[in-house]
């Protein structure tokens, strides 16, 4: 199935996972518009859609940071990447 781009399967669920996140952004604006804007920690007026950019780029740096100073296994960066989006979410 994912052999036409040599893609793996956590390439994959990378992407489904990504997908899926702006698919459930756009279910939660349609049923309340406007995006539910708040006061972040830094100052910033943010949108669900914000943070949700504002996880990715974060995760992504967690996760290349991680294999440039200590390489596998990357369970260790996984962890700080959930709880970075927990915080994103929650207060930025």
């Amino acid at each position: 199935m994912l052999s036409w781009m040599a893609w793996t399967w956590p390439t994959a669920a990378v992407f489904i996972g990504i997908f899926s996140a702006i698919g459930i952004l756009v279910m939660l604006e349609i049923r309340n518009p406007g995006g539910d804007e708040r006061q972040g920690i830094l100052g910033l007026t943010t949108t669900r859609g914000d943070r949700l950019f504002l996880t990715c780029l974060g995760t992504s740096y967690i996760f290349l940071a991680w294999i440039g100073l200590f390489g596998m296994p990357l369970w260790m960066p996984l962890g700080l990447a959930i709880l970075w989006g927990i915080i994103c979410f929650w207060k930025v």
